[in-house]
């Protein structure tokens, strides 16, 4: 049996690389430059659309209530969408950078509003209401939790800083700092 020279089997890939490029063309509708060898093809490709979160603005707003906002919106974002700030809303007690999760709460203070404490939503002794806000608090607010001083709290605001918004307040658990004994402690103080 003769065997095929090198020079005539390159010629075959050739002529069936050509016939398979002209295949492809005729299949796929012929409107697509072949790409050269090295280039990448991009493909049109549909993203799929932002996640949508609805977060409760509260407080001092012009139009409180139910807003839907895209995923990787942040505090100011909601403020804006109620219609921005009221004029006597305690916004340098609102961490407008905070990232919002669905169903989180935004609750902007008035001045004026302040517990005696010193800052808005800290629980003082035989208070009610007044959760802190785990994705909205301030240091200062987070610091004045039992049980959890400036070292925790800034590892909080850490953690919520590098993870984004907590989902869940037993995420705490994963912070630095609080174990499951001090995450069952702050659960009735803090919600998101």
């Amino acid at each position: 049996m003769p065997s095929i020279s090198r020079a005539r089997a390159l010629a075959y890939t050739v002529v069936l690389l050509v016939a398979l490029t002209l295949a492809g063309r005729v299949a796929f509708g012929g409107e697509a430059e072949p790409a050269a060898v090295g280039q990448s093809v991009a493909l049109d490709v549909e993203e799929a659309p932002p996640r949508e979160l609805v977060v409760h603005v509260a407080g001092a707003v012009l139009q409180p209530g139910l807003y839907r906002l895209a995923e990787g919106s942040r505090v100011d974002d909601a403020i804006a969408e109620a219609g921005g700030a009221r004029p006597r809303a305690a916004l340098d007690l609102v961490n407008l950078a905070a990232p919002v999760a669905d169903g989180q709460q935004v609750v902007v203070p008035t001045r004026g509003s302040v517990s005696a404490t010193g800052s808005p939503g800290a629980l003082e002794p035989g208070a009610t209401g007044g959760m802190v806000h785990l994705n909205s608090a301030t240091l200062e607010q987070l610091d004045e939790l039992p049980g959890v001083g400036p070292v925790t709290a800034q590892q909080i605001v850490d953690y919520r800083t590098a993870n984004g918004a907590f989902r869940s307040v037993d995420e705490l658990d994963a912070v630095p700092g609080i174990g499951p004994a001090r995450l069952e402690q702050l659960r009735p103080l803090v919600d998101l």
